[in-house]
C-alpha cells in the first residue's frame, strides 16, 4: 500500500508539473500576440493615422470609395433666357448634356423678365427661387443631377466647350462635339464651360421621354404653389356660385387662349411661311370649338388664361355657349396677386393653375400649352389610361386650332415615343390623335 501511495504521489507530482509548464507557455504565447498587435496598432496609427477613426466606423479609404465621395465633375451654362416654356426645355437640355458628359450641372440662372431683343433688360433669378433644389435632385437621382457652385473646389480648373452655330455647324457635328467632351481627357479638368448661344437653342439630340423624366422633377417652390393655391381656390369658389343646382364641385376648364397682338403677329407670319392655316385661331374660333367639346356638362366654369393687357377689342367674357361661365383674372380678383411677382413667376403660377384643371384646351402650336399637355399625359399614363384619344378620363386636353369630331377640338395627347422634342419646342399640328 505505501508503495502504491508514493507512485500515485509522483504521479500527480509530475502531472502537475507538466500544468505548470503548460499553462506558462499558453500565457507566453497568448502575451506574445497581444504584444505584436499593440506594436502593429501602434505604427500604423502613426504611420497611416487616416486609416482609422475614434469611432470604429469603417476606415477613411473605404470611405473615399463611396459614390456620394467622389470627386465631382461639373458643366456650367449660359443664363437661360426666353419664356417660361422655353427656359424649362433649355434647362432639360442642359441637364441632358450634363449627363451625357457624365456630369452634375452647375445651378443655372433664369430669367425673370421676358426677354426678347433687349440683353440690357434681363433679369437674372435664381433656379431654387422658382423650383426646388433638393426635390429635383431627389426625384431625378440617378438620372440628372444639379450642384451648387460651392461644390465646386477650385475654380479655376475651367475648360472653356465653344458651342458651334450657323448654318455649317449640324446637329451631326455637335453630337461629334459631345462625344469628343465626353471621353477621358477631359475628365482632368473639375468645370466644363459652355460659351455662347443659351440652350434652348443647342441642338436636340435625346428623345421626349428624357425630357419628360427632368420636367416631372421640376417642382415649383411653396411660395408660388401657394399662389397657384389662391387662385385655385378662387376658381371653385365661383364655380359654387354659378352652380346653385347640384351639390358637386363644378369643374373648371383652363383655357390658354392665344389671341393676343404678338402672337397673333407670329402666327400669321409662320402660316404664311409653313403655307398651313391652321396655326392662328380667333376668339370665335375659340369658342366655338370648346362649346363643342362632347364631355362638357353644365354649369362650367372656364379659366381664361390670357394677357388682357396684349388684347385687342372688347372683353374675352362675351359670345359663349349658355352654361358656361367664363372668368378672367380680373374678374377673379386675382390681378393683384400676380402683378407683386415678375414675368416669369406669374407665368409658373399660370402653368399651375392651368396644370390643375380638370380640362385644359390650348394650341398645339405654343410651347405653354405643349409642356402642359405633355405633364397632364404623364399624369393620365400614370393613373392607367395609355391612350386618351376619345377617351373620357381625367386629365384630358384639347388643341382647339385643330378640328376634332362633331366641330370640336380636337384631343391631345404628347407622343413619349417622338426622338426629339422637335414638336414640342417649336409647336405643330400633331398631338397623336
Amino acid at each position: 500500500m505505501i508503495w502504491v501511495f508514493k507512485f500515485s504521489t509522483f504521479k500527480d507530482l509530475l502531472k502537475l508539473k507538466y500544468m505548470r509548464l503548460y499553462k506558462f507557455h499558453v500565457n507566453y504565447l497568448v502575451s506574445k500576440c497581444l504584444f505584436m498587435l499593440v506594436i502593429v496598432l501602434i505604427i500604423k496609427t502613426i504611420l497611416l493615422p487616416n486609416l482609422f477613426t475614434l469611432d470604429g466606423s469603417k476606415n477613411y479609404e473605404m470611405a473615399l470609395l463611396k459614390p456620394e465621395n467622389v470627386r465631382k465633375k461639373f458643366l456650367e451654362v449660359p443664363q437661360i433666357v426666353w419664356g417660361l416654356n422655353n427656359q424649362k426645355i433649355a434647362f432639360a437640355r442642359a441637364c441632358l448634356t450634363a449627363r451625357m458628359l457624365n456630369r452634375s450641372l452647375l445651378m443655372p440662372s433664369l430669367s425673370a423678365s421676358l426677354f426678347y431683343k433687349e440683353i440690357d433688360k434681363l433679369e437674372p433669378i435664381s433656379f431654387d427661387k422658382v423650383f426646388d433644389y433638393e426635390k429635383f435632385n431627389s426625384l431625378c437621382d440617378g438620372f440628372v443631377h444639379l450642384s451648387q457652385y460651392s461644390n465646386v473646389r477650385n475654380q479655376s480648373d475651367v475648360f472653356e466647350l465653344q458651342k458651334g452655330s450657323g448654318r455649317r455647324w449640324t446637329i451631326e457635328k455637335d453630337f461629334d462635339q459631345l462625344k469628343e467632351f465626353s471621353k477621358e481627357d477631359y475628365d482632368l479638368y473639375e468645370t466644363i464651360r459652355v460659351v455662347g448661344k443659351n440652350p434652348f437653342l443647342w441642338h436636340d439630340h435625346w428623345p421626349v421621354s428624357d425630357y419628360a423624366k427632368v420636367f416631372e422633377c421640376l417642382v415649383l417652390v411653396g411660395e408660388i404653389s401657394q399662389e397657384a393655391n389662391k387662385v385655385v381656390s378662387k376658381i371653385r369658389e365661383f364655380g359654387n356660385e354659378v352652380n346653385s343646382v347640384t351639390s358637386y364641385q363644378t369643374p373648371y376648364v383652363a383655357i390658354h387662349m392665344r389671341i393676343e397682338k404678338d402672337w397673333m403677329i407670329h402666327c400669321k407670319k409662320r402660316e404664311q411661311r409653313s403655307n398651313l392655316s391652321d396655326i392662328c385661331s380667333s376668339k370665335e374660333e375659340i369658342i366655338t370649338r370648346v362649346a363643342n367639346i362632347a364631355a362638357l356638362r353644365p354649369p362650367t366654369v372656364l379659366y381664361l388664361a390670357v394677357a388682357n393687357e396684349l388684347l385687342e377689342g372688347n372683353s374675352v367674357l362675351n359670345g359663349w355657349k349658355e352654361g358656361m361661365h367664363p372668368v378672367d383674372k380680373k374678374g377673379l380678383g386675382v390681378v393683384d396677386i400676380y402683378k407683386q411677382h415678375p414675368y416669369l413667376i406669374q407665368a409658373a403660377i399660370d402653368y399651375e393653375v392651368c396644370l390643375r384643371a380638370d380640362v385644359f384646351v390650348g394650341n398645339s402650336y405654343s410651347t405653354f400649352s405643349s409642356l402642359l399637355v405633355l405633364e397632364r399625359s404623364q399624369k393620365m399614363i400614370k393613373s392607367g389610361i395609355s391612350n386618351a384619344c376619345g377617351i373620357e378620363g381625367r386629365w384630358p386636353s384639347y388643341a382647339y386650332n385643330l378640328e376634332g369630331e362633331s366641330s370640336g377640338p380636337r384631343p391631345w395627347m404628347t407622343n413619349f415615343s417622338d426622338s426629339s422634342l422637335q414638336a414640342i419646342s417649336y409647336g405643330s399640328n400633331s398631338v397623336s390623335c
